[in-house]
């Protein structure tokens, strides 16, 4: 299962990850065109500042996601293959309670359509726009095990 890594330390908060994002999730998916688009495409991740640095926060697609628990009309759901939390927005009826639970901030509302905005790793891509758009590798695709093995493996080879 892959997701979205941060490493914080070299995020330089240019905010191509968040253009990346919302220029992929608008309906043309073109930067020029997706200006003037209504509504208005969402970016799907924020860069706030957190302890004098910049850091990238989206979706963690948690295990047991409080979104998808408390989502009263079934629209937030899990990936069978991927296990990413996914919004179906034909299901969700704009009530917010997802936005209300959410642990990281990162659930928000389109508030044209009444309809709950989160990531859902562009499914449709290989690779999520904004780890394919950051310039200095501060955002990581990878497997979730594998990832975790290679921060072991160099915090052992650190000491």
């Amino acid at each position: 299962m892959k997701r979205v890594f941060i490493r914080p330390d070299l995020c330089t908060s240019c905010k191509t990850c968040v253009l990346a994002c919302a220029v992929a999730h608008s309906q043309s998916g073109e930067l020029f065109t997706a200006m003037f688009e209504t509504p208005r495409p969402y970016p799907r991740l924020f860069v706030e500042a957190a302890d004098g640095r910049k850091v990238p926060v989206l979706c963690r697609h948690c295990d047991d996601a409080p979104c998808v628990n408390a989502c009263i009309a079934g629209a937030l759901h899990y990936d069978p293959l991927t296990r990413a939390v996914l919004c179906d927005w034909d299901r969700c009826i704009g009530c917010w309670t997802c936005i209300m639970v959410c642990p990281y901030g990162v659930v928000q509302r389109q508030v044209m359509l009444s309809k709950a905005v989160k990531c859902d790793l562009c499914p449709s891509r290989e690779v999520p726009a904004c780890v394919e758009s950051c310039p200095t590798d501060a955002l990581i695709f990878a497997d979730v095990d594998a990832f975790a093995h290679e921060k072991r493996r160099a915090a052992a080879a650190a000491t």
